[in-house]
């Protein structure tokens, strides 16, 4: 099990978090898919799983995550993130768009922004 960095607080066991499923998202989630929370999923969040809340929060639109730096952040593998974003994704609390493709990653200031951004994790 992952440590938490924050103390006093124990997190749920993965396959607890993933309710015991092991399958990924039949909507092709990948590493690099941007998730961003839909901007109608903001009310009523008190309801819903902590991971789910933090989620939706560290990916406020227009600009989002990506699945990978989601995991990185929650401190999860990439399986059961992936199963967690297409439960939310299935449910209306999040959209996903496939990664950049190559005419816009050729974008130098572009590339700056996320080697900066990746830095600061």
């Amino acid at each position: 099990m992952m440590a938490d960095p924050r103390p006093g607080r124990r997190r749920p066991r993965l396959y607890a978090l993933t309710d015991g499923r092991t399958a990924a998202s039949r909507h092709g989630l990948t590493m690099d898919t941007v998730i961003t929370a839909d901007a109608g999923a903001g009310d009523g969040h008190g309801s819903l799983p902590t991971e789910w809340r933090e989620i939706l929060a560290m990916c406020p639109p227009p600009g989002g995550r990506a699945v990978a730096e989601i995991a990185a952040r929650m401190r999860m593998r990439l399986t059961p993130m992936v199963v967690l974003l297409g439960e939310m994704l299935e449910r209306g609390l999040i959209r996903h768009r496939p990664p950049l493709d190559a005419s816009e990653t050729s974008n130098v200031h572009l590339l700056m922004k996320i080697r900066d951004n990746l830095a600061r994790l």
